[in-house]
């Protein structure tokens, strides 16, 4: 069973709602994909443009949080919303499990317990910044790190019992929220810098101080974040396998924030993002759908049944289940 750490499968089932006036796009779009990858829980994201007004970035959260829920009511017998640990405990049942997630806190303008508005509307993970920096911190693409607002929203996010994401964090902001002590926190889409450069990813040092604090880093299998060097199902198999050994076995996940069917829905496939197409993708992983080819590329070095189940499942549950309330 697959525990997938992010998709912004949101941002298409709001595109088929208001662009093409379609009822149950998650039903016809995502449920399929999502069965054939063995997929027991996927966290959905909330993703607003960080540069929108913040009276239209709160209303596009609120939309997106709108249409999560309106999904998982209208397939009941398909899907149903995690909320709590109690939930947790049946994410492996005949339905999948979905859980709200808000990336990047923009959308919050400079109010920090505005994170209690999208709480009650089922958010149960949630990160301070996308690249940008904003009223709560510094993005992988800006400088600085935590800001006093940043901190007061920190401890509310806490506070609520939600999952702490620093994926698109800058270092210092990394930093900066571990040395508040929080407890287990998530770094839901990114890879090895060790193995490629590149802002969006972790150093060994980090990945170390993640599991210090029984972190988990979900591994993103997107050509941006594995390099030109690595941007295969094997070469993807060699960041995970890094992460293992900087981190134990115990402390890695899969985030897949696969984008190929969402941006080409969406028509933005072609778009550039430091020179990689939006819609690129590994051959053989596309989307959810192919997690069992990555199981069979893991066998086949060599890892045992138990270890692939930890990494694609019960790592990230274990996680969620001990922060989430009853």
């Amino acid at each position: 069973m697959v525990v997938d750490g992010h998709s912004d499968l949101l941002l298409e089932l709001c595109f088929a709602e208001r662009e093409r006036g379609e009822d149950n796009p998650l039903a016809s779009r995502w449920l399929q994909p999502l069965r054939r990858g063995d997929v027991g829980l996927q966290v959905c994201a909330i993703y607003v443009e960080p540069d929108m007004a913040p009276d239209e970035a709160l209303g596009e959260a609120l939309h997106q949080a709108r249409v999560f829920n309106a999904a998982v009511r209208a397939n009941p017998d398909d899907v149903f919303a995690v909320r709590s640990a109690a939930d947790v405990d049946a994410v492996g049942g005949p339905r999948v499990g979905l859980m709200l997630a808000l990336e990047g806190a923009s959308a919050l303008g400079s109010d920090p317990l505005l994170i209690d508005v999208l709480a009650d509307l089922g958010v149960r993970m949630a990160s301070l910044t996308w690249n940008e920096r904003n009223a709560f911190a510094s993005g992988c693409g800006s400088e600085g790190g935590l800001t006093d607002l940043g901190a007061r929203l920190v401890d509310r996010i806490l506070d609520r019992g939600l999952v702490l994401d620093l994926a698109h964090a800058s270092v210092q902001t990394f930093w900066d929220v571990l040395g508040r002590g929080p407890g287990s926190v998530v770094v839901s889409h990114a890879a090895c810098r060790a193995l490629h450069d590149h802002p969006r990813n972790l150093s060994d040092d980090q990945l170390r101080a993640l599991a210090d604090r029984d972190g988990v880093l979900g591994l993103m299998p997107h050509p941006l974040t594995l390099g030109p060097d690595h941007s295969t199902l094997h070469g993807f198999a060699e960041h995970v396998e890094h992460a293992v050994s900087a981190m134990g076995i115990g402390h890695v996940a899969v985030g897949g924030d696969f984008l190929r069917q969402i941006t080409r829905a969406m028509g933005i496939g072609d778009e550039v993002i430091d020179g990689v197409r939006a819609d690129s993708a590994l051959d053989g992983l596309e989307g959810p759908e192919d997690y069992p080819r990555l199981a069979d590329v893991l066998r086949s070095r060599g890892w045992e049944e138990r270890d692939v189940a930890a990494l694609l499942g019960a790592n990230l549950l274990a996680l969620i289940g001990r922060v989430l309330s009853p």
